[in-house]
């Protein structure tokens, strides 16, 4: 199915691996110039090298959400060098493991800064061209959480949870405009986050890590871990025209983990 994407441009936070980088591929292979945000240069460069080297366009620009003035420069660099910015990927890490109780203030506000406070800025930021255009997508990354709270990740729970009303609403602001907004909600999904989760839990129920997996998978109807590209293909139909009518959406990509309706 053609997607209809190739010519557009888009900028993807945390883009250099895991769902940022398999969100990446998928819009580069429908012909989408992309441009990737992430703290780390060596990652950028090899996946800016790596995409480049399949025909597509790739640019990558170092920045850390939790410094502003570092993404800024990086979103201009990015429209500079693409011109303007028709999708929007926004995706932050997640805290390390705890839960909410006894959590220290200073913890909840650093973690609002680079969690939260980053995505809503950048987005205010390139909003102003796609309502200019009358065309936009605005991806945000979040997590099944925010469903269905998972106890060990109590603070990401909560501040995921902050990007869904956000979302929701801007979502009912920027209609008219043809923009949608859409949070996408990964369950377990094979990243670098996953291993880490799976290793705090592994130290907890003195086990090892893949035995920490492998009990993940146990309760997901699939039976296994999803992919970042299975990912990034959903990604990319809510990224293209085919998905005018789909906003202010949370659509699960977790192998039917939830269990809710």
């Amino acid at each position: 199915m053609d997607l209809q994407l190739k010519g557009k441009t888009a900028l993807v936070l945390g883009g250099s691996k895991g769902l940022g980088r398999g969100v990446a591929d998928a819009l580069a292979a429908e012909g989408v110039a992309v441009a990737l945000v992430a703290r780390g240069q060596e990652a950028l460069d090899r996946a800016v090298s790596e995409i480049s080297s399949r025909g597509a366009k790739a640019v990558g620009f170092a920045a850390d959400l939790a410094n502003w003035p570092t993404v800024e420069d990086a979103a201009n660099a990015a429209r500079k060098e693409l011109g303007h910015i028709d999708i929007l990927v926004n995706n932050s890490g997640g805290p390390p493991p705890s839960g909410v109780v006894g959590v220290s203030a200073k913890v909840w506000e650093d973690q609002f800064n680079a969690m939260v406070m980053p995505l809503f800025r950048i987005t205010d930021m390139l909003i102003g061209d796609m309502r200019a255009r009358k065309w936009g997508r605005i991806l945000n990354i979040a997590s099944s959480s925010v469903v269905e709270p998972i106890p060990t990740i109590g603070v990401s729970n909560t501040l995921r949870s902050a990007i869904v009303g956000w979302a929701k609403t801007l979502a009912t602001e920027t209609a008219r405009d043809g923009i949608t907004v859409n949070t996408l909600l990964p369950g377990a999904i094979l990243t670098d986050r996953i291993v880490q989760l799976s290793s705090a839990a592994a130290e907890r129920q003195k086990i090892t890590v893949e035995e920490a997996i492998q009990r993940n998978t146990q309760t997901i109807p699939l039976g296994r871990l999803g992919t970042p590209a299975e990912f990034g293909a959903v990604a990319a139909f809510l990224a293209s025209p085919l998905a005018a009518y789909v906003t202010g959406s949370l659509i699960r990509i977790d192998g039917g983990a939830l269990r809710s309706v």
